[in-house]
């Protein structure tokens, strides 16, 4: 039997006609470049993450990026987040000329430590942003009570946490402003490239809609030096089709990983993902960690199973971050998680029979 490790052409041909007949009103509107489409999409994705503003742009990372430069995040400033990520979110700190600086990430949740952040805050913090890493939000309490007493503003990066809640509210809306990616395989996926950042702050709301449409309030009139990062409309429609079954959609990536839990519940302890106490889980990866990682992958590749590995190298240990005083063991938990994780397959899609044949070969594998 073959599984992939995600698959999107079956999600498109359940959702095809809809699709298509929201693609078809695009074109024959030809708002290809932001207006209505992306205008509905943002009102709509907006009250799906309880807050009052969305504004669409041209990825995740620029979401991130307009985020902190809507916040006067610039030159010399240091930004707080963790080392376990898609390498996007230092790259968004490092592109406003600001510095990442690292904390290391609970053994559970693979999330900010909350207990390391104070210690991270200098006079240069402008800003801090937990990961909401895998579909599970940060423990964003004791994080917004420390932001608060310095008086620094919280960006939440949802980019794998479409639909997460922490503590009955949704991803995006506890900080002063939630980015999200659309790749394609996110729980809520374009059909290129896309993004957003959700926000109840109306003035960043609208610096950041200056900004992504080269600083200009009104055509030709540009009052800041911006960026072209307009959501196109093909995207808008596509995503607010989507959205309509992110729900249910989510709902199902939780029965399957219940169903991996209770077939893989006599690995040894630490190896399954932990949901929080505080959290409701959206699994955009169903992450193991297992000390033959590297073995285990490579046996399942032969029986047809394709997993990957989020993240085989942290950030702080990037050639791309090299020489800035970091090294191996700077950072041990983040370190430790990326030589012992292993991402099963995960989309909503995914039949019970393909999860019991995967379950079986890994606990042969780990044999």
């Amino acid at each position: 039997m073959k599984v992939p490790l995600l698959d999107l052409h079956t999600q498109y041909k359940l959702i095809r006609e809809e699709a298509q007949a929201a693609i078809t009103e695009v074109m024959a509107s030809s708002a290809f470049a932001g207006g209505p489409f992306v205008e509905v999409f943002e009102k709509n994705f907006a009250d799906f993450c309880q807050c009052r503003h969305s504004v669409g742009v041209g990825s995740g990372t620029d979401a991130l990026w307009i985020a902190l430069r809507g916040l006067g995040v610039g030159p010399g400033d240091e930004v707080i987040t963790v080392p376990n990520s898609f390498i996007a979110t230092a790259e968004a700190i490092s592109q406003c000329g600001a510095i990442p600086v690292f904390t290391d990430i609970d053994e559970r949740t693979y999330t900010m430590n909350p207990d390391l952040l104070e210690a991270a805050i200098t006079s240069r913090t402008k800003a801090i942003i937990p990961v909401h890493l895998y579909g599970q939000m940060a423990d964003m309490d004791p994080i917004m009570d420390i932001a608060e007493r310095h008086a620094i503003p919280v960006i939440e990066d949802a980019a794998q946490a479409h639909g997460a809640e922490y503590k009955g509210r949704r991803a995006g809306s506890l900080g002063r402003a939630g980015c999200f990616s659309f790749y394609p395989g996110k729980n809520l996926g374009a059909w290129g490239e896309a993004g957003a950042v959700v926000t109840n702050d109306d003035k960043l709301t609208e610096q950041m809609r200056v900004f992504r449409d080269h600083g200009q309030q009104r055509k030709y009139h540009h009052s800041v030096i911006g960026w072209n990062s307009r959501m196109d409309g093909i995207q808008g429609a596509v995503l607010d089709v989507k959205l309509r079954h992110l729900p249910d959609w989510n709902e199902a990536r939780r029965k399957n990983a219940e169903i991996y839990r209770s077939l893989l519940a006599d690995l040894q302890v630490g190896a399954l993902p932990h949901e929080a106490g505080y959290a409701r889980h959206v699994y955009h990866i169903y992450p193991l960690r297992l000390k033959n990682r590297d073995q285990v992958l490579s046996r399942l590749a032969e029986k047809g199973i394709s997993c990957g590995i989020h993240y085989p190298v942290p950030i702080h240990l990037q050639q791309a971050y090299s020489g800035m005083g970091w090294d191996k063991g700077s950072f041990p938990v983040a370190e430790m998680h990326a030589g012992e994780q292993l991402s099963l397959p995960m989309f909503p899609e995914l039949t019970e029979q393909q999860i019991n044949y995967v379950a079986a070969e890994i606990k042969e594998a780990v044999k």
